[in-house]
């Protein structure tokens, strides 16, 4: 029996088609359609992902016969899964969005606990509750990154689901979301503003960076969120990592050279963006070591002025070079 075969029936066995079995996998659905018209065979890490779908060895699925496998209604795949999300494709990107949201919230928050701390007891403490906030934003952040990660290199392609009523609602609530975050970061300038007015600068100022926190918390989480609607986005970002033939295998020959061309184009972004942002980093962290060795008061407090600047070249650099092949 043909491996072939074998697929055809296990894929109707789970009332699968060709396109859904293709997200599970992290293909194309025409890799699917290929290696079922065997004018294609799939490389040694998506047959063993295969097995684990069917629940079946190696050598059964190659060179063994399935097909008298029954049905398994059980296991069966809903005629309307494919709108539903059959990787958990849009729950992963929820969680990454709060998960990340959060850490970088606490971490400027971590601005909020210094600046009230160094009025109240002084520099030690001051500092200790600015690394505090820092690092229990970077417990939710760098986990969460990982698991980025490792979701797309299980998943380096995946195929649009999202319809266009659900785009059309998304967008809505990304405008609402973004700008409830707005909203926050200007009502907090309130504070800001009248903080050395009335002779309360450690508890205005304390609200003030909570409400930035708040505001930028908000942003964050309504931007990731965002962004899982470019599928295709993601898709690019997540074959970066493999070479230009294990590409044309994924996307299919077709598809090959425009996906490529993207792949490259976010190749060069990243690099860029990794280098500003570098020397954003060499630039705020000095700024911070001398305001609080020396009291200077603005740069205390707004240090990180360098790492906005940064993000906006980072912007800017997107554009001009993702525009460039």
């Amino acid at each position: 029996m043909s491996f072939r075969d074998n697929l055809q029936h296990l894929r109707a066995t789970r009332n699968m088609t060709q396109e859904q079995l293709a997200m599970m996998v992290g293909v194309s659905r025409q890799s699917v359609t290929k290696w079922e018209a065997e004018k294609a065979y799939p490389e040694m890490d998506k047959l063993l992902k295969l097995c684990q779908i069917f629940d079946c060895t190696l050598d059964e699925l190659v060179q063994g016969d399935l097909t008298a496998r029954a049905p398994e209604p059980q296991l069966a795949v809903p005629s309307a899964a494919l709108a539903e999300d059959v990787i958990g494709y849009d729950d992963h990107w929820r969680t990454y969005a709060k998960r990340l949201a959060i850490g970088v919230g606490l971490c400027v928050l971590g601005i909020a606990a210094g600046s009230t701390l160094d009025e109240l007891f002084g520099d030690g403490p001051s500092a200790l509750g600015f690394f505090g906030c820092v690092a229990a934003g970077l417990l939710f952040v760098i986990p969460s990154a990982l698991e980025h990660t490792a979701f797309q290199k299980a998943h380096p392609y995946v195929a649009d689901f999202y319809t266009g009523e659900q785009r059309v609602s998304e967008k809505r609530a990304f405008g609402v979301r973004i700008a409830v975050g707005v909203g926050l970061i200007l009502a907090s300038f309130v504070f800001g503003a009248f903080a050395d007015q009335v002779g309360l600068m450690g508890p205005l100022m304390f609200l003030f960076f909570v409400g930035v926190a708040a505001g930028v918390t908000v942003i964050v989480h309504a931007g990731v969120l965002d962004s899982r609607l470019d599928v295709e986005a993601y898709n690019v970002e997540a074959l970066e990592d493999l070479s230009e033939e294990e590409i044309a295998g994924i996307v299919g020959e077709d598809r090959a050279a425009r996906v490529l061309a993207k792949v490259r184009a976010s190749k060069r972004v990243g690099a860029a963006c990794g280098v500003i942002m570098l020397l954003a980093t060499a630039v705020a962290l000095p700024l911070m070591l001398w305001a609080t060795w020396y009291g200077e008061p603005f740069w205390r407090i707004y240090f990180w002025i360098p790492w906005v600047v940064g993000g906006l070249l980072c912007g800017v650099a997107s554009i001009v070079l993702g525009h460039r092949e």
